[in-house]
């Protein structure tokens, strides 16, 4: 859910469903080709919704050849690729003052593309212009991706999808 009462125009949202993990990561795939300096994506998402998933194939698409897993005991992690990713998993923090003690808002992040799991919690340190991106489903479901340009810089992503069902 994109924060701080943002509203974004109906031509600047998509929705992807997608069936597995793979599609999901695919569809980070996807994204990533896109991707900017500076660029900034937000996930939201229930536990186990495919944060991750999506977050492994952004780095797929950034050809990171490292393996990509979920950095919540590191708070973030920075993997090596077309351009820099920056890997945010902000679960164990409770808010914007928590994010802001942990040093996870530095300049570093300008040079590369930074991916922020649980991204609620940065409240209104989360840059107004970014890619939002809430997956609904658990399980063995499909799973719903809404994705909102925040920004009209945002919009080549959404350009570059096909509403509906993932291929």
């Amino acid at each position: 859910m994109p924060s701080r009462g943002v509203s974004a125009r109906a031509d600047s949202s998509r929705l992807i469903v997608t069936s597995s993990a793979q599609e999901t990561r695919r569809v980070g795939a996807d994204l990533a080709a896109l991707a900017r300096a500076g660029d900034v994506v937000a996930l939201y998402g229930a536990l186990g919704a495919g944060k991750t998933e999506l977050a492994k194939g952004f780095a797929r698409g950034l050809d990171v050849p490292a393996v990509v897993t979920s950095p919540t005991f590191v708070l973030m992690a920075e993997y090596a690729g077309r351009l820099p990713l920056f890997h945010v998993d902000l679960y164990r923090l409770d808010g914007p003052a928590d994010v802001l003690a942990s040093g996870l808002i530095d300049e570093r992040r300008a040079r590369g593309v930074t991916v922020i799991e649980w991204a609620d919690r940065m409240g209104e340190l989360l840059p107004p212009g970014h890619l939002a991106v809430t997956i609904e489903g658990s399980g063995d479901k499909p799973r719903r991706l809404f994705l909102t340009a925040l920004d009209p810089a945002y919009a080549r992503y959404l350009a570059a999808l096909t509403p509906g069902v993932a291929r």
